[in-house]
């Protein structure tokens, strides 16, 4: 499936990615919140971090959002319109903060990993089908949105159902599910989320929050809407439904730093090769390139490979990528291998 999209707009870009970014703080040293002393500041949020890979990757992104007008907010804007990403649709808003949370760079679904949100009342939560501005959000040949956002608010929801409502000349509408317990209170999160993904043309789920299905195809079975689903199974790989056509890629072996950020990693790599109208089993595999760099990096963003990099791992037979290995680091020392292939 490649995407088509508004390509005769004045400003089409090829990703808009829509949803709340928040200033993340990082301990600074190993230890529970109540002991770090000391945190580093980041950013995070599902739809930026998609947004800033793929423009680091070399595609026209723009990100859509609210943020206060607060120091805060500077940071943010600033920070991602650094990766290249258009920030020239994220508005202002003089009444709210912008979201800041804390956490420990681990695994959300552990025990051991801590998270402290202080996001409830957010500029972003305010957004709703009457702002952001429509044509902004729909010049693009993919729209990217995440299940975070109809967990903002009332109208965080609403505008979240405008957006998958299926209507002629729309953009391809990629949406990643993105279940957060946490955040939803007593809402049927399950019921809002599968509603929303069935609108969706192109679909990221991970089997662990696939609402207790147990297998790709059941899920596949619970999701026939998408043209395309994507089913991340964690360290074994992702599945992919296509039409009638299934297709398995398991993932390269890691030596996992933290896990936070790597499904948004994945998500980007897989647009970004659909978008270059790459065939599957290379949309996976760039896919689990662009996670493994999240993956071997302590924050949300790292230095993804070099598109011609990432096209040579991703080119290799079978028992070559089963025999890969990545490592801290492996994305710098790529590129500073080709560079000195590009030197004279």
């Amino acid at each position: 499936m490649t995407p088509t999209g508004p390509c005769n707009a004045p400003d089409v870009v090829d990703v808009v990615a829509l949803g709340e970014s928040m200033v993340t703080f990082l301990p600074s040293r190993p230890g529970r919140l109540a002991d770090v002393p000391s945190f580093d500041r980041g950013i995070g949020g599902a739809e930026s971090n998609v947004a800033c890979v793929l423009a680091a990757a070399g595609h026209s992104v723009r990100w859509v959002s609210r943020v206060g007008d607060d120091p805060f907010g500077d940071h943010l804007v600033e920070a991602i319109g650094g990766y290249g990403v258009d920030v020239a649709h994220v508005r202002r808003d003089p009444d709210r903060p912008t979201g800041i949370y804390f956490r420990t760079a681990g695994d959300r679904a552990t025990d051991a990993h801590e998270v402290a949100y202080y996001r409830a009342g957010s500029a972003a939560s305010a957004m709703s089908v009457t702002d952001p501005d429509p044509a902004a959000v729909r010049a693009g040949r993919v729209l990217h949105l995440s299940g975070i956002t109809p967990a903002l608010s009332a109208s965080c929801l609403d505008l979240m159902r405008e957006l998958t409502t299926r209507r002629p000349g729309r953009p391809l509408v990629s949406f990643d599910v993105n279940h957060r317990p946490g955040l939803w209170g007593d809402t049927d999160a399950p019921k809002v989320l599968r509603d929303l993904a069935r609108g969706a043309d192109l679909v990221f789920v991970g089997q662990d929050e696939a609402w207790g299905l147990h297998s790709a195809e059941a899920v596949r079975a619970a999701l026939p809407e998408p043209d395309v689903l994507v089913v991340k199974q964690g360290a074994a790989g992702a599945t992919v439904f296509e039409k009638q056509d299934v297709t398995f890629v398991p993932a390269p072996r890691v030596d996992v730093v933290a896990e936070v950020g790597a499904g948004d990693a994945f998500a980007a790599g897989f647009l970004s090769a659909t978008l270059r109208a790459l065939p599957v089993r290379d949309r996976l595999r760039h896919g689990h390139l662009m996670a493994a760099a999240a993956l071997t990096v302590p924050g949300d963003h790292a230095t993804p490979p070099s598109r011609e990099h990432a096209d040579r791992l991703a080119a290799l037979d079978d028992a070559a990528w089963g025999r890969l290995r990545l490592g801290l680091g492996w994305t710098e020392e790529a590129q500073r291998a080709d560079e000195e292939v590009r030197t004279p």
